[in-house]
């Protein structure tokens, strides 16, 4: 079954990951926006947005977001959730053989990696960092644990994402793996000028 398929067999049901009732989401989201070291972004990207939830938390932190997605149904749901967010543009999109144009100061890639072999995940590596702006961080997040749709794992996409770049932040725990990195990123007290 390829992940396309997958997908669309998932999405049968409405929030099949339960998005928007399950405490670990929750959490999750509540985690990727306190290790964003800015307040603000100006042009972010969020792959792998599904039905919106944390698209809409993000779209407050960001200028203009876009938030791309493999699956159509989930799109529609995306739209729902951030209805009132007219700063935040959908796309439907097959990662990483279609890559929007520009750069972006925030990447956001969440629970996506693990979809591909290693092999495309080493490509979409290299693109996500010439998709960074000078001052971009790019964020990654992954569940742990394997299971049977998943054709690399977490450390393996979080090694290939951090090849030629400086990690800033990194949170792991029994279930999920976080991190950031840029380039010549400043830390938070840096910024507010404490250090």
């Amino acid at each position: 079954m390829s992940v396309a398929e997958y997908f669309e067999q998932i999405y049968q049901e409405p929030d099949p990951f339960q998005y928007r009732d399950r405490w670990y989401e929750a959490r999750k989201r509540a985690l990727t926006l306190a290790c964003l070291p800015r307040q603000r972004y100006r042009n972010a990207w969020e792959l792998g947005c599904s039905n919106g939830v944390l698209t809409a938390e993000l779209a407050g932190r960001c200028d203009a977001l876009l938030a791309t997605d493999l699956n159509a149904a989930t799109l529609v749901e995306a739209a729902a959730s951030t209805y009132d967010r007219p700063n935040v543009r959908l796309a439907q999109a097959r990662h990483p053989e279609e890559w929007p144009e520009g750069r972006f100061d925030l990447i956001v890639v969440s629970e996506v990696g693990y979809y591909l072999p290693p092999q495309a995940v080493v490509e979409m590596a290299a693109k996500l960092r010439g998709s960074l702006t000078d001052d971009g961080l790019l964020l990654a997040c992954h569940w742990l644990h394997p299971f049977s749709e998943a054709r690399s794992s977490a450390v393996q996409v979080h090694r290939a994402f951090a090849r030629g770049l400086e990690e800033a932040f990194c949170y792991q725990d029994a279930d999920l793996l976080m991190q950031g990195w840029g380039t010549g990123l400043a830390s938070v007290a840096q910024s507010e000028g404490l250090r």
